[in-house]
């Protein structure tokens, strides 16, 4: 392999991200996820390890699934409570120099004309490292607490997001026109009025005529994000994102996605690589393999069964509540959908699944694969990711945080550095930095048609 990596640290303020039960563990600092010198001091050790950003999730409701109530998420911490990403990025901005901070936010329940405000503030106070991970939501609790009977229907929601989109991209790219911020004292002109326009823009979803509020920052648009799973997700991937995020647990089950979205970019006449695709993983690294299978023997005693399958409802909608734990999960019977059931056994047919099993599966690594072992172990199996899954780079999540992030910067980064696979950071903005492009949205881009 030749190509450098690009590694993302993929975390929420949360007690309890993906690992329910692990946040017992006595390297956990995760009883400080609500100060300030916790993540702060995560982002310097970050951009020591040479990761190219840190990926912060969000979700605007409660996982209530499980038992039909939140209490099981409530009791695990089960990302819950929540903490607002968008509120802690300057501060980790400022104690670093080229770290990117990828924030989540939906387009199902923020204001457009609000959001690019904070967007574009977010860029300024980076100087450009900021990305906007864009999500519809999934959640009917988020819904009812923002107002709404329910959820906006699957296709509608992306049909919805689409202009959406579109009145952001007229606010970052079309509002402003460069040179509209003089700040001319001898002319006393702060702002040229006659550089600065109404976006005009009334669709069947939006109504916003004026001025963008804030004028762009270094990157115009936020480098964009995505990680839609379903048909409908992944078009309005193609059509948004510059990068995508998948959770699979094989190379070969990832290497499907990703040479579907590099044959659809390739059939729209882009480049195969416009798009920087990343995948889940979880690290667990020791000094050898031997210290690495222990450690992640510790870990799987700490798994909290309840709060997972809580965690499990949340994403799924299936409530496994009342199952036994060695019940197999062909004999558990729920009104809720079997087939995203389904979804997390089939990586392995010939195994007899139980409810147990499924939730060590979930609390450590998630959606995607746990890599364990020495730091040449764990190189050669991510080397081994990126030529079988023809991915980019990884989006890491921690089992004990922020330890097993830690540890990926101690030990494995300096064997990716030796191997020549983390590169010093190119360029000043995020953009520059994950796809080797300019500062500002590629000319191939849609949003790129709304430039003035």
């Amino acid at each position: 392999m030749t190509r450098p990596l690009l590694i993302n640290a993929f975390d929420m303020l949360v007690p309890v991200h993906q690992t329910p039960g692990l946040w017992r563990h006595p390297e956990s600092r995760i009883q400080e996820f609500d100060t300030l010198n916790y993540w702060t001091d995560l982002a310097k050790t970050l951009e020591d390890g040479g990761f190219a950003s840190l990926f912060l999730a969000d979700i605007p409701g409660i996982y209530d699934v499980y038992g039909g109530d939140g209490d099981a998420a409530a009791r695990g911490g089960v990302q819950y409570p929540l903490l607002d990403p968008l509120v802690v990025v300057t501060a980790m901005a400022q104690g670093t120099e080229n770290l990117g901070f990828g924030v989540t936010a939906s387009v199902s329940y923020e204001q457009p004309y609000l959001l690019a405000r904070t967007l574009s503030t977010l860029d300024h106070f980076t100087d450009g490292r900021v990305a906007w991970n864009i999500v519809t939501s999934y959640q009917d609790s988020a819904a009812k607490n923002l107002g709404m009977a329910g959820q906006i229907p699957h296709d509608q929601r992306y049909d919805r997001a689409d202009e959406y989109m579109e009145v952001m991209y007229k606010l970052f790219e079309g509002s402003f026109e460069s040179g509209a911020v003089q700040n001319d004292a001898e002319a006393n002109v702060v702002v040229d009025p006659d550089r600065v326009h109404p976006i005009e823009h009334e669709g069947r979803y939006f109504s916003v005529p004026g001025v963008a509020l804030a004028h762009p920052g270094p990157q115009g648009t936020p480098f964009l994000f995505q990680a839609g799973a379903s048909k409908r997700g992944q078009q309005f991937a193609l059509d948004h994102a510059e990068a995508i995020f998948f959770s699979g647990g094989t190379p070969e089950l990832v290497r499907t996605w990703t040479q579907s979205v590099r044959d659809q970019l390739e059939a729209q006449g882009r480049p195969r690589d416009s798009v920087k695709i990343f995948s889940l993983a979880t690290v667990v690294v020791a000094e050898t393999d031997q210290e690495a299978e222990a450690r992640l023997e510790e870990y799987k005693k700490l798994v909290d069964t309840e709060a997972t399958l809580a965690l499990f409802g949340g994403w799924t909608g299936v409530d496994l509540s009342g199952a036994d734990p060695d019940d197999e999960i062909e004999h558990v019977t729920t009104n809720a959908n079997q087939s995203a059931l389904a979804s997390f056994t089939t990586l392995s047919p010939d195994k007899t699944w139980t409810v147990r099993d499924l939730a060590e599966f979930v609390a450590i690594g998630g959606r995607g694969p746990v890599i364990v072992g020495s730091p040449e172990t764990v190189a050669d199996e991510l080397e081994r990711w990126v030529e079988e899954a023809d991915v980019d780079g990884f989006n890491l999540s921690a089992a004990v945080r922020p330890a097993d992030l830690e540890r990926f910067a101690r030990l494995v980064s300096p064997e990716l550095r030796r191997r020549g696979l983390l590169d010093e950071p190119q360029g000043r903005t995020l953009r520059e930095r994950i796809s080797g492009r300019g500062p500002q949205l590629p000319d191939d881009h849609r949003g790129a048609s709304y430039r003035r």
